[in-house]
């Protein structure tokens, strides 16, 4: 039988450059660009414009309602029945409302005093304070620390509580529910909440708790945070700049607007009733306080945002710790919105543009299309048409509608409008691990309820490097050892290869420029894959 030929098994097309891999991958890609990727891609240019443009029109809103806000909308000292609940010498004590006040910890080796010391130091009559410590360290030595403190500060006279549990579950939702179980809470009447790192001021409570006591209708007081160590590194920067425009104007807005906006799980006040009727903590999410606001809210209870009223908090300030604590804070809106959406659209309480203001801006722009955009268009999409110049980006939708949202972005931090640029080449890098995180979420995936404390480290850096100066101890500071590989980010170097590819193709072939913001963003997805970012360990 005669030998069949392997030409004859092979594409015309093909057998001149059959030994030649490039040529057929060039091939290839021409046969299937123009009936598949074109299509493909175009379709991806007008998705990613249709949410450039939507998150363009919430950022202008904000921007026209806080001018708006500033210019004409009364304090919330004048909005709403503002009275200083004055010491009165014959009725002594019993004018002040009772209130609880909850600081949920988990092996906060570094910074357990702080909060500890600033519960303690509020200015409001002890007979009428009840400190609870909800410790769920799994760490003894820990633990113990931990229960010393608040032994001290009980022999003080303090009325502190050292509060453990046998197992974590539910996790910082569990702890505050199992918190307000106890039979000495029945009497207080609002429970305020601090994180182990969180410090408020001795007048914290008397400027705070008048909202809830004048009126009834009134859930929860927000006060604004504010950080001690953004000035350590770049890293804490960045989250500076991001954090305070959502309280500046996020937070403002929907509560001049709306009398709502999400709970921020720290240095707020509580109506201990109002938690109550909306079902309690619940530990479906990794957002139990967005949880809790939100069906608050379907009950028809107001919020309150304080903007001049500040706590001092800390950072992450470790690339790590920032990695996780995003995961949770993008993971955990997403999955919420999967399991409220409809609960919201079929609630009759709320009035109709309330729940296009939590459906559409709170939920879907801010906590959904922000992040998608954001990794899809300038990571994705917008690279990808420098290796298909058929497909064609509008300079409106590349350049123009990200400068103005940039702008926007960048009221609430003036003092660091000199780091713009390179904030938006970190948010790019950060966008692919909140739009991973968001996926997860609105699948209900794997790592969808994962909980990681974020690890704060108070003044232990600089401890160990006051440490390492001093000469004149006698033992050496200790060294701590790691490899390298174990700083290495896989998925940002693999984003670095690749818009370092799709930059130079453009810096050959391509008319737009835009390989300078190409290498701009591959320096950066390569110095946070290899790990300098932030304080390193």
């Amino acid at each position: 039988m005669a030998q069949i030929s392997p030409k004859l098994l092979i594409p015309e097309s093909f057998q001149v450059s059959r030994d030649d891999i490039t040529g057929q991958i060039g091939l290839i890609w021409e046969l299937i660009k123009a009936p598949l990727i074109v299509p493909l891609l175009q379709l991806g240019v007008y998705i990613c414009l249709i949410m450039s443009l939507m998150l363009f029109m919430e950022r202008v809103y904000m921007g026209i309602v806080i001018i708006l806000v500033k210019l004409f909308w009364k304090k919330p000292e004048k909005r709403y029945n503002f009275e200083l609940i004055q010491d009165d010498v014959e009725l002594g004590s019993s004018n002040f409302p009772v209130v609880l006040v909850q600081i949920p910890m988990f092996n906060e080796k570094e910074v357990y005093k702080i909060s500890i010391g600033a519960a303690c130091g509020l200015s409001w009559p002890s007979d009428r304070l009840v400190i609870q410590v909800l410790d769920d360290s799994t760490d003894p030595a820990i633990k113990l620390m931990v229960e010393q403190e608040c032994q001290r500060w009980a022999s003080k006279g303090i009325n502190i509580t050292y509060q453990i549990r046998e197992n974590r579950t539910g996790y910082k939702a569990g702890a505050l529910k199992e918190g307000l179980k106890r039979s000495y809470v029945k009497h207080c009447e609002y429970v305020a909440i601090f994180d182990a790192d969180f410090r408020p001021e001795p007048d914290f409570l008397r400027r705070s708790i008048p909202f809830l006591a004048r009126n009834p209708d009134i859930a929860l007081v927000q006060a604004r945070w504010r950080f001690v160590n953004a000035d350590e590194c770049l890293l804490t920067r960045m989250q500076e700049m991001s954090l305070d425009y959502h309280f500046t104007v996020e937070q403002e807005v929907g509560s001049a607007t709306h009398a709502f906006f999400g709970f921020n799980g720290t240095a707020g006040i509580w109506r201990i009733a109002a938690i109550n009727e909306a079902g309690g903590w619940k530990d479906r999410t990794t957002v139990e306080d967005m949880d809790l606001a939100v069906r608050s809210s379907l009950r028809g209870w107001k919020f309150v945002y304080l903007g001049d009223l500040q706590v001092k908090s800390e950072l992450p300030s470790t690339f790590k710790a920032f990695r996780f604590q995003q995961h949770r804070w993008s993971c955990g809106p997403a999955n919420l919105f999967r399991k409220m959406v409809w609960e919201i659209i079929q609630n009759k309480k709320v009035k109709f543009w309330k729940k296009v203001y939590v459906i559409y801006s709170f939920f879907f722009v801010r906590k959904i299309i922000a992040h998608m955009v954001t990794f899809f268009f300038y990571c994705v999409v917008l690279p990808l048409t420098i290796l298909v110049p058929e497909v064609k980006v509008p300079i409106w939708g590349a350049v123009y509608i990200p400068s103005v949202i940039t702008i926007l972005n960048s009221v609430g931090t003036p003092r660091s409008i000199h780091l713009l640029f390179y904030w938006i080449l970190f948010e790019n890098v950060m966008s692919l691990h909140r739009t991973k995180a968001t996926f997860i979420g609105l699948l209900e995936a794997g790592r969808a309820n994962e909980w990681v404390v974020t690890e704060k480290l108070g003044d232990a850096v600089k401890k160990a490097a006051d440490a390492a100066k001093n000469k004149t101890n006698a033992k050496a500071p200790r060294k701590f050892r790691f490899k390298f590989t174990d700083r290495l980010n896989t998925l940002e170097l693999g984003f670095a290869a690749f818009l370092f590819i799709c930059g130079c193709y453009d810096f050959v072939h391509g008319k737009n420029n835009y390989f300078v913001y190409l290498f701009l963003q591959t320096i950066t997805f390569f110095i946070t894959g290899i790990g300098y970012v932030g304080t390193i360990i």
